[in-house]
């Protein structure tokens, strides 16, 4: 096994749309670095290997990840960048990185595309530097809770559900769905048995204070922090987000009664729960150091999936036809950011509806890029979406894996994929507009994905 790992710093130098909202927000500070950091695992005898990195950012387009690709081939020798995956950690106060999501700002904010070169390149050069760094290592892996995530709709008597729905009413009946606090960990250790980084992994998107004007890595911040103080500086972090499209840090109960143990406490809830994703690393690291190989099985598979469309009804056209011409209609002042931001995005929702029913005849599938990976006795499956917690549950429980790290977010885009019971309840999330892929799709996903990890404990 030879590990190699680097980090970079993508933080903007100049105010930027921020995305994660409806509405356009122009950064006025950086509260704290973001980050994207990249680790390698190769063995060389197999001829195997694999790049992971992890970005603070709210999703990772598939053509920002080709660029960086195909900046990274001239530049590191023997590595094949199909082998690269990108994933996001989901933080809502991260730049805009595409042209066109919201209306262009004045000459003093950042442009998607001088982001995007900044992003690229900076991306490429962490690659390449931890490509360069590879030296041999050990692995070690274990499991542990955290309580970060929960599920963020809310299901009402007469089958409705929605996205951050009250709860103090008559008419809520229960959550919609599950929620998982597992944490997996792989960590990793230099030739001389030094601590050198490790991959948290967990069910929830980083986005605590995801309406803020401000340029953040959300609660990872903290995490870093907060393990920099525990186990010293210079370790690499490496974060990803688990199956989470219905999941956030976000309360719909107890939310009073743990903003007191906060306040008794004298934390923040970004400080809190770096503090609970520390003790899962603390706890379980001294477990993990007794089983350390430094030979293990590598494997790892890029397959692209041709998932069915989410079909859209003639009636959801037909909404989206009348909505799109009542916000036409809507006159709305240019100066008022927020509101003429959000009537833009709004539009391009219903466009996207409107075109997606014009097309699913002729293109009844979308092609999605998907990393299958086998280090030892552990998985990993990535997926471009919002995925929902059930499809990650799916392939966790089928997987041969004893441990089974589900990466959402990874690049391409395709947005929420909800299940049968979201679609049902409908809500944000389950809505045409956010969809690209629906449940018969998610279930294709799945089924795919556990055909090929599972192959790899069968060779």
């Amino acid at each position: 096994m030879r590990i190699g790992w680097a980090s970079v710093d993508i933080t903007p130098d100049r105010p930027v749309v921020l995305r994660g909202q409806f509405h356009a927000r122009i950064s006025n500070r950086v509260n704290d670095p973001l980050l994207a950091t990249a680790l390698v695992l190769a063995d060389e005898g197999a001829g195997e290997h694999v790049v992971m990195v992890s970005c603070d950012r709210v999703g990772v387009p598939g053509g920002i990840a080709q660029r960086v690709r195909e900046a990274v081939a001239s530049r590191a020798k023997g590595l094949d960048v199909q082998r690269i995956f990108l994933s996001a950690t989901h933080t809502h106060t991260a730049p805009e990185i595409e042209e066109g999501q919201y209306p262009p700002q004045g000459p003093e904010v950042m442009t998607p595309t001088e982001y995007a070169d900044l992003f690229v390149e900076r991306v490429a050069e962490c690659i390449v530097r931890a490509w360069e760094n590879q030296a041999p290592g050990a692995v070690g892996w274990g499991y542990g809770h955290a309580v970060v995530g929960h599920n963020r709709r809310a299901s009402y008597f007469g089958g409705e559900s929605r996205m951050y729905g009250a709860t103090n009413t008559p008419e809520f009946e229960h959550i919609e769905g599950y929620e998982d606090h597992g944490v997996d960990l792989l960590y990793t250790w230099d030739p001389v048995g030094r601590l050198t980084g490790m991959i948290i992994n967990l069910a929830c998107p980083s986005q605590v204070t995801e309406g803020e004007y401000y340029v953040s890595a959300d609660f990872w911040h903290e995490v870093r922090v907060e393990l920099a103080r525990r186990l010293g500086e210079g370790l690499f972090l490496l974060p990803q987000c688990s199956a989470a499209g219905d999941q956030s840090p976000h309360l719909l109960l107890h939310a009073r009664a743990e903003e007191r143990m906060r306040r008794l406490r004298g934390v923040t809830e970004r400080e809190e729960l770096a503090r609970r994703i520390a003790d899962a690393v603390t706890d379980v690291l001294p477990l993990a150091e007794t089983d350390k190989r430094s030979d293990v099985p590598l494997r790892h598979a890029v397959r692209t999936l041709h998932l069915p469309v989410r079909r859209i009804t003639p009636e959801q056209y037909e909404q989206a036809c009348r909505d799109y011409e009542t916000l036409e209609r809507q006159e709305v002042p240019e100066t008022d950011v927020a509101a003429f931001s959000r009537r833009y995005v709004m539009l391009k929702r219903c466009q996207r509806v409107m075109e997606q029913y014009r097309a699913q005849d002729e293109k009844p599938t979308f092609a999605v890029e998907t990393h299958l990976v086998r280090v030892g006795d552990v998985g990993f499956a990535t997926n471009p979406f919002e995925l929902f917690l059930d499809y990650g549950e799916r392939i966790k429980a089928r997987c041969k894996a004893v441990q089974t790290f589900i990466v959402q977010l990874a690049a391409g885009g395709g947005g929420y994929l909800p299940t049968t019971r979201a679609v049902a309840g409908q809500g944000y999330g389950a809505d045409p507009a956010s969809n690209r892929v629906g449940s018969e799709g998610g279930q294709v996903l799945v089924e795919e994905s556990l055909a090929t990890l599972n192959s790899f404990w069968e060779e």
